[in-house]
């Protein structure tokens, strides 16, 4: 977990093939739609994908050279929780993915222990959580 935030947990993401890849996960079992919140904790859930994407930004730009943007993405389609995931992006990517939606990258991108979260990702994990600990 790199912090908690108001509406839920901000967590360094599982794979790492883009480094800084981050998900926000609601605090409220059971929700499984953003429309299931009540509109307050809408607009908190809202706010907490936006303060964690702005900090992936602040924190990849400061890492890498080539960051370009940050995706933020609200999908649903595979787990049955409310999360928004916050892909930032990078002109090393491949020519044929960089202007394309993270999901069409290769399977072996999502399983291959080298983009496997670990030890070496400790810097942009620390980075991310200071910047969220910046925008608070």
């Amino acid at each position: 977990m790199l912090r908690r935030l108001e509406s839920g947990f901000a967590v360094i993401g599982d794979v790492q093939f883009l480094p800084g890849y981050s998900v926000l996960l609601v605090d409220e079992p059971g929700v499984q739609r953003l429309s299931e919140l009540p509109r307050a904790k809408r607009l908190a859930f809202l706010a907490d994908m936006d303060r964690l994407g702005e900090a992936v930004e602040r924190a990849c730009r400061k890492l890498d050279p080539g960051f370009r943007r940050v995706n933020l993405e609200i999908l649903g389609n595979t787990d049955p929780i409310l999360h928004a995931h916050v892909w930032p992006r990078f002109a090393w990517e491949p020519a044929e993915l960089v202007g394309r939606p993270v999901w069409l990258y290769p399977s072996d991108r999502w399983s291959d222990e080298r983009y496997g979260l670990g030890p070496h990702h400790g810097e942009v994990r620390e980075a991310i959580g200071e910047e969220l600990d910046r925008l608070c």
